[in-house]
C-alpha cells in the first residue's frame, strides 16, 4: 500500500483520534479470477455504494465481527483484461481487501485486491502538499542551514489542520482555560457552531482567533444549543490546548 499517511508530533498526537475517525479514499487495483464483462463490473460497483455490511479480514488488529460501514463513492476508472482500476469514498475502518473479496463474490467469478493507493485521509489530499521522506529530509537538512521557518512549513502543519472536517463549535475567551483544565461546555460559553451538529457528535472546540482548545461530544444538536441559556452543550473528551495560553477566569469548587 501507498499514498497518504498523516504522522503527528509532540502534542499534535492528541488529534489522532479526530484522523481516525475521518473518512478515506483509495484508488485500487482489483484483480478478477476468470473475466467479466465491463458492464457486469460497473452493475456491481453500484450495488455497494451507501451502507455496506463487512467482517474484518483473518489479518487484522480487531475482532472479526461483523459491523457496518458506509461507501460514499465507487467510481469504475478503468479496465484491462482481467485488472479493475476503481476509486472508493469510505468510512474510516473500511477493509478494502475485503471489499474486493465480496465485489468478486457479488461478481461470482472471485477476486483480490492487487494494489491499494491511499488518495485522502480526513482532510489530507494526496495531490494537495504530500511530501515524500526523501523531501522532509531535504527540507530538514535545508532548515538545519538557513533556520528559515518556512522550509519546516512546507511539511509541518499546524494540528488545526487535521481538524478541518469535525463540526467545530467556536467559544468565548472566559471559556477556553477551564476547559483546557477539563472542564465541561456550557452554553454561556459559547459564541458560534457549525449547522447540522447532532447529538452525540465528535466536535472541535476552537477560540474566536482558530485555536484549537479540545474534542468533545455534544449532548445536544445546534437547533437545540441555540435554544440553550444554560446548562452542558459538550462533555471533553480531549484536552489540546496547554493550560494557562489564555486568563483563568473561573473558580474551582473549593
Amino acid at each position: 500500500m501507498t499514498g497518504v499517511l498523516p504522522v503527528a508530533l509532540e502534542d499534535a498526537t492528541k488529534v489522532v483520534e479526530a484522523l481516525l475517525l475521518a473518512g478515506k479514499e483509495y484508488v485500487c487495483v482489483m484483480r478478477l479470477h476468470s473475466s467479466v464483462s465491463e458492464d457486469q463490473v460497473k452493475a456491481v460497483l453500484d450495488e455497494f455504494h451507501g451502507v455496506i455490511y463487512q467482517r474484518p479480514p483473518l489479518r487484522a488488529s480487531v475482532k472479526r465481527r461483523l459491523r457496518t460501514r458506509k461507501i460514499y463513492y465507487l467510481d469504475f476508472l478503468e479496465m484491462e483484461e482481467r485488472n479493475v482500476l476503481f476509486k472508493v469514498g469510505c468510512e474510516a475502518g473500511t477493509y478494502i481487501r475485503k471489499l474486493c473479496y465480496d465485489l468478486g463474490e457479488a461478481l461470482g467469478c472471485g477476486a483480490h485486491m492487487r494494489e491499494l493507493r491511499r488518495t485522502r485521509a480526513g482532510p489530507f489530499v494526496e495531490n494537495n502538499g504530500l511530501v515524500t521522506l526523501h523531501d522532509v529530509s531535504y527540507l530538514f537538512a535545508q532548515w538545519q542551514e538557513t533556520k528559515e521557518e518556512s522550509l519546516l512549513r512546507k511539511f509541518i502543519y499546524p494540528m488545526e489542520k487535521a481538524l478541518e472536517l469535525l463540526p467545530k463549535i467556536y467559544i468565548r475567551d472566559s471559556a477556553v482555560d477551564a476547559l483546557c483544565h477539563g472542564a465541561h461546555l456550557a452554553a454561556p460559553g459559547i459564541l458560534s457552531l457549525d449547522k447540522e451538529i447532532k447529538p452525540k457528535n465528535v466536535v472541535a472546540i476552537f477560540t474566536q482567533k482558530g485555536e484549537a482548545v479540545a474534542l468533545a461530544k455534544t449532548q445536544a444538536s445546534t437547533e437545540e444549543i441555540l435554544k440553550m441559556d444554560h446548562g452542558l452543550v459538550t462533555k471533553t473528551q480531549r484536552v489540546l490546548m496547554p493550560r494557562g495560553i489564555y486568563p483563568r477566569m473561573w473558580r474551582s469548587s473549593s
